[in-house]
């Protein structure tokens, strides 16, 4: 079960949710994305990075951006360290897109693309960083390299990949985590299948050579995250 990734889709990726299903999913999903670390992941990594090399002005594209909860975290790093931000949250969804702006009104700093991570509707080198949270883990090891790629040809300075780290306690913890809370059917079913489709460090780490990505390294980090990381 947990040897290798499953390909069973999600239903978040099928389309099989009503207008009402997919707003709850986007509230709880981020709900369940503080709990689990990854504003914590990207501290560690991105944030930590913009403080070393002590970048007053900087850019981020979030790919998969969600209802842009990163990129609030960002920005308020941004602001509290007198930091300049340009922050874009890329989605395909156009109610995920409409989510960014809605969640983001008092960031000025943060705006939305439309756009497919498959084939970015961007220039080489537009952003000083490219991103993604808990996106890859949805396409195939395939498609991860392409999206990898991607993102590697728009980002100048490097590349962050937060995502799930495949492993029998993540999965029961998950388990519990829905229950206590009480989470909505779509986000506990494909929260549970998430993590099936996820990955191990190798796993991860040999998508992003096969994308050829400079000084690529696979972290993980608590609670069951991995960072894969380039720095060009």
């Amino acid at each position: 079960m947990f040897k290798t990734r499953s390909s069973q889709l999600e239903r978040i990726d099928t389309g099989d949710y009503t207008p009402e299903e997919y707003d709850r999913f986007l509230r709880e999903i981020s709900f369940v994305n503080r709990f689990a670390g990854d504003s914590r992941a990207l501290q560690k990594t991105l944030l930590r990075e913009i403080e070393r090399e002590n970048l007053q002005t900087f850019s981020v594209l979030d790919v998969g951006a969600g209802s842009g909860e990163l990129l609030r975290t960002i920005a308020k790093f941004a602001r509290k360290q007198k930091r300049k931000a340009n922050l874009f949250g890329l989605e395909l969804n156009p109610v995920s897109a409409n989510a960014i702006l809605k969640e983001s009104k008092i960031y000025k700093e943060i705006r939305a693309v439309r756009g497919d991570a498959l084939n970015l509707p961007l220039a080489d080198n537009s952003f000083d960083y490219a991103i993604c949270s808990l996106f890859t883990h949805h396409f195939t090891d395939k498609k991860v390299v392409q999206i990898l790629s991607e993102m590697n040809r728009v980002s100048r300075r490097g590349t962050f990949v937060i995502d799930l780290h495949r492993h029998r306690i993540a999965y029961l913890f998950y388990k519990v985590f829905c229950a206590v809370f009480r989470i909505s059917p779509l986000v506990r079913q494909d929260g549970s299948l998430s993590i099936l489709r996820s990955f191990k460090v190798r796993e991860l780490a040999k998508l992003g050579r096969k994308a050829q990505l400079e000084n690529v390294s696979v972290e993980r980090h608590f609670p069951f995250r991995l960072v894969l990381k380039t720095k060009l």
